[in-house]
């Protein structure tokens, strides 16, 4: 990765970021997480970001062997990026700073989640206990994207799915409508127009996810 500057220091850790400490590098992971994506895709997933900034960071992971390139098939043929195996082991590390940045205070934020980190908070905030019991499968879509999560054995399993699917219920709905049932637990209107399926399960498969758990606060009594 020419022209960076390197920590230069033999740690795991910076060598780890040599490779995706650069601003933004683990959200681009994070949005590849669930699959490949194309250019456009990424760059409205990560809004924030220029897409002369995205070009730099593909390039940048592809470099570090994290991400690489391949064109689909027919009748598609299309670029996308995708995450190599190195760049799947990443996907634990993720997972645990997503847990413990839970636990930050949230603040104001002008944007609203990408579909993918949403996704990703689900897994991150799964609550088996409030899980015992339940068996099922929801489908959750957001215009172009569509999700599958199944809860079996008090186990959860979130991935993206190319064709729609039979669930037990389906959410048609956006992130932020999603976000407020999940996180805020806003009511699900009865009848609601965004919701196909079973009420009661789609119900209790909103409870199995806790909201956020901020830290204690330091103890300076010493």
């Amino acid at each position: 990765m020419t022209g960076r500057r390197r920590y230069d220091d033999p740690c795991g850790i910076a060598r780890a970021l040599d490779a995706v400490g650069e601003r933004w590098a683990l959200l681009v992971v994070r949005e590849l997480l669930f699959g490949p994506k194309r250019f456009a895709a990424l760059s409205r997933g990560l809004p924030g970001m220029s897409q002369n900034v995205l070009s730099q960071r593909l390039r940048d992971l592809e470099e570090g062997g994290i991400v690489h390139r391949r064109t689909l098939g027919p009748p598609a043929s299309t670029r996308v990026y995708e995450l190599t195996p190195r760049g799947r082991e990443l996907e634990p590390v993720l997972l645990a700073l997503a847990e413990w940045g839970r636990k930050s205070p949230l603040g104001a934020h002008d944007t609203e989640m990408s579909v993918d980190a949403m996704m990703l908070a689900l897994r991150t905030t799964f609550d088996p206990t409030a899980a015992q019991g339940l068996d099922v499968r929801v489908a959750l879509r957001f215009d172009d994207h569509l999700f599958v999560a199944e809860i079996r054995s008090g186990h959860l399993h979130v991935a993206r799915a190319d064709e729609p699917v039979r669930a037990d219920a389906t959410f048609d709905t956006d992130v932020a409508t999603l976000r407020s049932l999940v996180f805020g637990r806003s009511s699900l209107p009865a009848n609601s127009p965004f919701l196909q399926g079973a009420p009661d399960l789609a119900a209790r498969f909103l409870a199995c996810f806790s909201g956020p758990q901020p830290a204690a606060p330091a103890d300076t009594s010493q």
